[in-house]
């Protein structure tokens, strides 16, 4: 039992590391939200949104029932991938700019800061959570000692 009670500081644990890499990747597309060539882009294009992907990791232990056999759990949550949002590239018209192409267009980046700092706000929130997650667990196992003290 008491290793099933310990798994939700686990699970929080993980769920606030997701959050925090998602929002450095967030911070990531802000400061890229002006950049009209990438240089990690093959074809040298201008910078695409990214987002994290997320996914549950389980943990597999073995069943006291010797039909069931392995069990699988939730252990927390982990970042599966971070992917290109291949939405369309704004284009506009600028024959002075260094990166237009032969008709005088440059590709702008597809980050919306609005959409950028409600993502961000969403993050800082799921982090908050398993923040206050864990504080309540701590402070439950002291009242239990203090209980049990006494």
């Amino acid at each position: 039992m008491s290793d099933g009670l310990f798994n939700a500081l686990d699970i929080s644990g993980t769920g606030m590391s997701a959050e925090r890499f998602r929002m450095e990747v967030i911070a990531n597309n802000i400061a890229n939200a002006q950049t009209t060539r990438d240089k990690d882009s093959p074809d040298g294009s201008a910078f695409r949104r990214k987002q994290v992907v997320f996914e549950t990791e389980l943990a597999s232990a073995m069943s006291g029932d010797r039909f069931s056999g392995l069990r699988h759990t939730v252990a927390g949550v982990r970042v599966a991938d971070v992917v290109a949002d291949m939405s369309t590239l704004e284009k506009i018209k600028d024959p002075t700019h260094p990166h237009a192409d032969a008709e005088g267009y440059v590709s702008l980046p597809n980050v919306s800061l609005p959409n950028e700092m409600v993502d961000l706000v969403t993050a800082t929130r799921v982090y908050e959570a398993n923040l206050k997650a864990i504080q309540s667990f701590k402070q439950m196992v002291e009242q239990t000692l203090q209980v049990l003290r006494s």
